[in-house]
């Protein structure tokens, strides 16, 4: 079989299973297997697969049909520029959470000398690194209350060569008194109730990363409430958030955070997806 067959083979065999980008996941499953780019994908195609690659792919293409997400099946993911090491044990990053690098880096930016950040809920690292690697200057401090999340994202850092300290607990609970500049936070925020309805490619990813409570904001009360506890003066809070939540979770901030300024972000799409709060100069 051709690599221009197998990848027309891939793609009828994933849009039959629902895949919603069967194109880009065959695409990306045959330039990791074979080691070849885009276009030699195209330049290459008429080149016969040897049996052992065959083989390969066709194993990743059964999980990537059975509904497995393709970052799973490569064991890594891009975000910010930047290539993270993923597995069962943490979310895949995404593009939306971009917004909340993008914004907790205004900030970071601005500040002089060696600002501190903390990242909660850090999973594979992907905000945490990514300002990292984008603001050299900080200290940056991570945390997950999983061991498995924590590993990898130790396994990033060093992949990335960059300066972080990882500590592993349930929120602020992970750390003493230690007060920071700017915190962010990624937390789990769909309701519970909808957990089971998720797409088939979410439900592969772990529970423990996705679950908010109830109403999805189980974590953002407790984020609001601690927060003003770790937050040094003119400190900033920056928080992901789902559809439809940014309101009530701009009012936890406001109601919890004595801020100077408070607002919430939108993504690419127009969806608001990051509420911040930036504390007055004296707490």
């Amino acid at each position: 079989m051709t690599i221009t067959e197998w990848l027309t083979h891939a793609r009828d065999r994933l849009s039959r299973t629902g895949c919603p980008d069967p194109d880009i996941d065959a695409r990306w499953i045959a330039e990791d297997t074979l080691g070849m780019t885009r276009q030699d994908l195209v330049f290459e195609g008429d080149r016969a697969i040897p049996r052992a690659q065959l083989y390969t792919l066709e194993s990743m293409l059964d999980r990537r049909a059975a509904g497995e997400p393709v970052q799973y099946i490569l064991g890594s993911a891009d975000f910010m520029g930047l290539r993270f090491r993923v597995d069962h044990g943490v979310l895949i990053p995404r593009q939306d959470t971009e917004t909340l690098v993008e914004a907790a880096l205004i900030d970071l930016r601005q500040r002089p000398g060696q600002p501190t950040l903390l990242d909660l809920c850090c999973g594979s690292g992907c905000v945490g690194l990514s300002l990292a690697s984008l603001a050299p200057h900080a200290r940056i401090t991570l945390t997950d209350i999983s061991p498995e999340a924590l590993e990898i994202a130790k396994a990033n850092q060093k992949a990335l060569e960059v300066r972080a300290e990882f500590r592993q607990g349930d929120l602020f609970n992970a750390l003493d008194r230690e007060r920071f500049d700017v915190i962010t936070a990624n937390p789990p925020y769909i309701p519970s109730g909808e957990l089971p309805a998720l797409q088939r490619e979410v439900r592969f990813e772990p529970a423990l990363a996705l679950d908010g409570g109830a109403d999805g904001l189980d974590f953002y009360r407790r984020i609001a409430e601690a927060a003003p506890d770790h937050l040094n003066p003119g400190g900033a809070l920056f928080l992901e958030v789902g559809i439809r939540q940014a309101q009530p979770v701009l009012e936890l901030v406001k109601a919890h955070l004595p801020c100077a300024e408070a607002g919430t972000i939108k993504d690419l799409n127009g969806v608001e997806r990051v509420v911040f709060g930036k504390t007055r100069d004296e707490i």
